[in-house]
């Protein structure tokens, strides 16, 4: 079965055909360093970097490529604020960023361009633009001609008429049509700006993705992506430049993934419920936060509040505790035994059930189902009175590969004390009750855990083996 992923533009799961066979080419766009990350700002990179690594593990060499907005209305409010000069505040929450994504398991890109090291390049951009009619200059700043493109609206399938009567438009007389949207921006008095054919300013926020994506990966590129709130209007606005100037798509597969509701609400600061990811790492595992939101498909909403990352946390601990299980049984298990086969092809089995489901428009959440099974088995087989290096191996193999494919960590992790004591307080008070069901199970969590137990004249005293 071949890669399928849900296009956006199409509003169905299509074949996977890249444009050069073995490579793909990757557009997502980044986030303005105007402060730290929020949560809704942290699903893109987990889920577009998530998307990578499966077209990485499928053979495919992925340019993966994500850009930094270090400069716009936003990030010159957040300086003024500061009393600090643009590049400074963007120089520190682009570090903030690194910093965050990387404890959540994003590996960086082939390149992270900034709009400021690209100013020349969108200036040719607009200026390609003006010479075929699609744009113009007024009062020093630059208009896009938006009704020019005749395909304007097909990736958020409305009409052009239909997109003006939603859309929010501010009464601008320098403007030839209210739909037209600003490609460079005249300077105000003390902000940053740079020196242009209309005069001193800045890019719009549109026009940059456009100019870099096509620097790093081409006029034509295989999947562009990023959160849904920007398919219109930044990825529309996109389209419309990008196909104006070269005549070819811009992209072959636009992939949006979902929102994310605080509590079922939608996050906003009005609210009160704005969460940012430099705080939940303050307390939360960063793989349990990456858990999270790979346990719901990407195009699905998800829902965020502390008992569902706590629950996430259950999840994972559940395949952690199944792979430590399998380590420390290892030093016990000898060499082959009668039914090695059988079990080493149900380990086989789920990971054909695993690629299958992330064949699958990377259907992240019945992937981790799988691994939640993958466990199950290996618990099971844990359960043999004899078992066998092979199988162990095949077990915790298939688990290390498939969760590196989602970009989780399975460290072996030591019990604490505290935590032995309890569970050898739990199997005594089992025994007192004669529940021993319940206290060999735990004797023999212990046991695969590598804790030995002793009796003595004061009790149960116990070792690590």
């Amino acid at each position: 079965m071949s890669i399928q992923m849900y296009n956006t533009v199409t509003r169905q799961k299509e074949p996977f055909k890249p444009l050069e066979e073995g490579k793909v080419s990757m557009y997502v766009c980044g986030p303005t360093v105007y402060n730290y990350i929020h949560i809704g700002n942290a699903r893109p990179p987990i889920v577009f970097d998530t998307v990578r690594r499966h077209l990485e593990y499928r053979g495919y060499d992925v340019n993966y490529v994500s850009n930094f907005t270090d400069v716009d209305d936003k990030l010159i409010r957040a300086a003024n604020e500061l009393g600090e000069e643009v590049p400074a505040v963007a120089e520190r929450f682009i570090d903030a960023y690194f910093e965050d994504v990387g404890a959540l398991g994003c590996a960086r890109g082939t390149a992270h361009p900034r709009v400021t090291e690209n100013i020349d390049l969108i200036i040719e951009f607009i200026e390609s633009l003006i010479e075929k009619d699609f744009a113009y200059e007024s009062g020093g700043d630059v208009y896009y001609r938006t009704r020019k493109f005749d395909g304007y609206g097909k990736l958020s399938h409305q009409s052009i008429d239909e997109l003006r009567i939603g859309a929010r438009i501010e009464s601008d007389e320098r403007k030839e049509d209210e739909l037209d949207f600003v490609l460079w921006k005249a300077a105000k008095e003390g902000e940053i700006s740079w020196e242009s054919p209309w005069g001193e300013g800045r890019p719009g926020w549109h026009i940059e993705c456009s100019a870099m994506a096509r620097k790093y990966l081409g006029d034509t590129i295989d999947i562009h992506a990023g959160g849904q709130d920007l398919a219109f209007p930044h990825h529309e606005n996109e389209i419309a430049q990008s196909e104006a100037l070269t005549g070819k798509p811009f992209a072959n597969y636009w992939l949006h993934n979902g929102y994310i509701n605080i509590d079922n609400e939608k996050m906003s600061k009005s609210l009160g419920n704005f969460v940012l990811v430099h705080d939940i790492l303050k307390e939360a595992d960063p793989q349990v936060l990456r858990f999270f939101m790979l346990s719901v498909h990407y195009r699905h909403p998800i829902n965020y509040n502390r008992e569902l990352l706590e629950a996430a946390g259950a999840g994972l601990d559940r395949i952690r505790t199944a792979y430590e299980n399998l380590k420390h049984r290892r030093n016990s298990s000898s060499g082959l035994t009668d039914n090695d086969a059988e079990w080493i092809q149900k380990a086989a089995a789920k990971k054909d059930a695993f690629i299958k489901e992330m064949d699958d428009d990377f259907n992240t959440a019945n992937s981790i189902s799988v691994l939640f099974d993958l466990s199950s088995e290996a618990n099971l087989y844990l359960r043999e009175k004899n078992t066998s290096v092979e199988v162990i191996d095949a077990f915790t193999e298939t688990l290390k590969e498939l969760t590196g494919v989602l970009g989780l960590e399975l460290k072996e992790q030591e019990m604490l004390d505290e935590e032995i004591d309890e569970l050898i307080r739990k199997r005594e008070a089992a025994r007192k009750d004669r529940d021993f069901a319940t206290a060999d199970a735990i004797r023999d969590q212990l046991k695969d855990m590598n804790i030995i137990l002793e009796d003595t004249k004061q009790g149960i005293r116990w070792r690590r083996g």
